[in-house]
């Protein structure tokens, strides 16, 4: 007698055989662009090498890389936002659904795709040095921008919470300043509304749960983003700037307004740590960390 059972799983494994890896999807980070050969170029290279036969699409903001980079600096995040969900809805390679890696801004980037882009679905997502939470500094820049650097500190000094700032200025749409909470709640552009800090999303939140690993990526010596535990959902009590509180302690999580607290409860939250300063990993770290565990089978 035929086992019914074994024919189906035989046909199913079959079938996920000849529809080939699920492809990956990365978005770069500030000073970056999609296609720098030691940076995201090398990443997918990489992931290539180690997933046979993967589609990788690193994303492009803009006509060239320079518009790219560009981008990364002043082209409204939610504008971004709106472009990248038009670019996966429409690549056939991407429709039965793929991986993200977000690298540093690029991370809470994808989150908002994940959250307002269900489709096409995006499956496991990876924050690598993200700030979920915002920053509150601006220590260094990355890269040879020194000249965007300079208008970024200029513009943030003027006021990140003015309204010319907030829509233009990339890092002003996640600037979180505890010491002016309800001014961040009220006019921040991106950020405020991507984490329910106003007004709670169901639909957003339903999206969010869809995944099935979030996987949050923190760097130790992380002397780039201020403060460092916002790659964990972690950020400044509000009114100070020195005594911080985790993601398990935040309304964030306690009150589950983006199902995060649902999530981890079913064992797909999870939290790396990575030794050295911001985006500063091994390709063996990666390989064993990343691509083994997340982007393979």
């Amino acid at each position: 007698m035929v086992d019914m059972r074994s024919v189906l799983c035989l046909a199913f494994s079959l079938a996920l055989a000849l529809a080939g890896p699920t492809p990956v999807v990365l978005w770069h980070g500030m000073g970056d662009s999609c296609c720098n050969p030691l940076s995201m170029g090398s990443i997918k290279g990489l992931i290539e090498k180690q997933v046979k036969g993967v589609y990788v699409k690193s994303l492009e903001i803009g006509n060239n890389i320079v518009e790219d980079t560009e981008n990364g600096f002043l082209m409204n995040v939610n504008q971004q936002i709106d472009l990248v969900c038009g670019q996966l809805s429409k690549d056939s390679k991407l429709q039965s659904g793929y991986n993200a890696i977000g690298f540093s801004q690029g991370g809470q980037f994808l989150r908002a795709i994940a959250q307002k882009c269900p489709n096409p679905p995006m499956l496991n997502l990876i924050s690598v040095g993200g700030q979920h939470q915002g920053v509150y500094g601006f220590p260094r820049c990355p890269g040879d921008n020194s000249t965007l650097c300079d208008i970024v500190r200029k513009l943030l000094n003027l006021g990140a919470y003015n309204s010319f700032v907030q829509n233009n200025l990339v890092q002003a749409e996640y600037w979180h300043d505890p010491l002016q909470e309800e001014e961040y709640k009220s006019k921040s552009v991106f950020l405020a509304d991507l984490n329910q800090e106003n007004k709670r999303n169901e639909t957003q939140k339903n999206n969010l749960l869809k995944l099935k690993n979030f996987v949050l990526v923190k760097f130790l010596q992380d002397e780039m983003v201020d403060p460092r535990d916002s790659e964990w959902f972690g950020f400044y009590k509000p009114g100070q700037a020195k005594e911080l509180f985790t993601l398990f302690e935040s309304p964030l999580y306690q009150e589950d307004w983006l199902g995060l607290k649902t999530m981890n409860s079913t064992g797909r939250l999870h939290f790396l740590a990575s030794p050295g300063d911001h985006l500063q990993f091994t390709e063996q770290w990666f390989i064993d960390n990343i691509v083994s565990k997340f982007l393979k089978g």
